[in-house]
């Protein structure tokens, strides 16, 4: 695969410009994990196992950043707060490609390379996690993991904060050690897929059947309030800034759905979580609950001029800290942003 310094152009995306301290200590070992978990609420206990499961991308992370030379480092590592000056860290927005000089097989060497594949798939659930979060190893239209970018915010030694941050044609994900408070993933997640929603050849079409179940379950009177049009459907971090403490997000509330409808959006959140580790996952819904629970997450569906035969094109599910906004067509595009620190 030929190394691309620039990203295939997608008709629609949007790339946007280039753009405390971790709230446990890190469980270093099994034994001093069973001796720290016992005192800590279900979310510091949720991130103290994503803390265990990390060690391993973390210490490659450091191996990392110890094989580059003097020059790799002014290019591909940069100040934790860079671009932070009047508005977004740098390390928390979400682009379409690589940003900068990034391109891995361009600015890496063979063995870093290989460190930074390790990386990616330690963030990825598995086997099936890593082919959709690569979707099925060609990173969408970038073709390779070689003509993804990737750049380091911070400095990857012990005690210092970092993110190590990849950005490929419709995929921005980090690792960072925890190093980002009270957040899920590290910042926001950028995820999507060439071919149509709703598509068997789409390796994010699972969702959009978890999710769609939902939909199909609603009643005409729902339908009323779920089904919404007149919202036009919004690239970027900004399209999924947290909602206030008492902002009411449009839609059908979780507890205000049937019994077999909670249990269809219990079954969809799993499925929303299941490409990144369970760890990850069980950090996410821990941080719901913190939050309010479930009860306070409501569920939104939209029309506009995409929409076909399944009745809707894109949907969010938004709530205390949590927006997932997530559109089918024409193709996959979703921007997740969750957070304990309430807007």
């Amino acid at each position: 695969m030929t190394l691309a310094a620039k990203t295939p152009p997608c008709p629609d995306c949007i790339s946007p410009p280039n753009i405390g301290r971790r709230d446990f200590i890190r469980v270093v070992s099994a034994s001093a994990a069973a001796l720290t978990i016992g005192g800590l609420t279900p979310l510091q206990k949720a991130r103290a196992a994503r803390a265990e499961k990390q060690a391993e991308a973390e210490n490659l992370v450091f191996e990392l950043f110890k094989l580059m030379d003097g020059d790799q480092k002014k290019k591909l590592v940069l100040p934790w707060d860079a671009g932070a000056k009047g508005g977004l860290p740098a390390r928390l927005a979400t682009a379409n490609g690589p940003v900068g000089k990034s391109v891995i097989g361009l600015e890496y060497d063979k063995k870093q390379v290989e460190i930074l594949d390790k990386i990616f798939r330690s963030i990825c659930n598995g086997e099936e996690g890593y082919k959709r979060l690569s979707r099925n190893g060609k990173f969408d239209n970038s073709g390779a993991f070689e003509n993804a970018g990737a750049l380091i915010y911070g400095e990857p030694v012990e005690g210092k904060k970092f993110s190590l941050v990849f950005c490929s044609h419709h995929l921005t994900v980090r690792c960072d050690g925890n190093s980002e408070e009270a957040t899920a993933f590290g910042g926001p997640l950028y995820y999507g897929h060439t071919p149509k929603g709703f598509a068997t050849t789409n390796v994010f079409n699972y969702q959009a059947k978890a999710v769609g179940a939902v939909f199909e379950s609603l009643t005409e009177e729902q339908r009323k309030t779920t089904l919404l049009e007149g919202r036009k459907w919004m690239d970027g971090v900004a399209s999924v800034k947290l909602p206030a403490k008492d902002v009411k997000p449009a839609g059908l509330k979780f507890a205000d759905m049937t019994k077999e409808q909670k249990e269809l959006t219990e079954k969809a959140m799993k499925e929303l979580v299941s490409p990144y580790r369970k760890e990850d996952g069980d950090e996410v819904m821990e941080i719901v609950k913190l939050n309010g629970g479930m009860e306070k997450i409501s569920l939104a569906f939209y029309k506009d001029e995409h929409t076909s035969k399944e009745g809707w094109s894109f949907w969010r599910l938004e709530g205390p800290g949590f927006v997932w906004s997530f559109r089918a067509l024409e193709h996959i595009h979703t921007w997740v942003n969750i957070s304990s620190k309430l807007a």
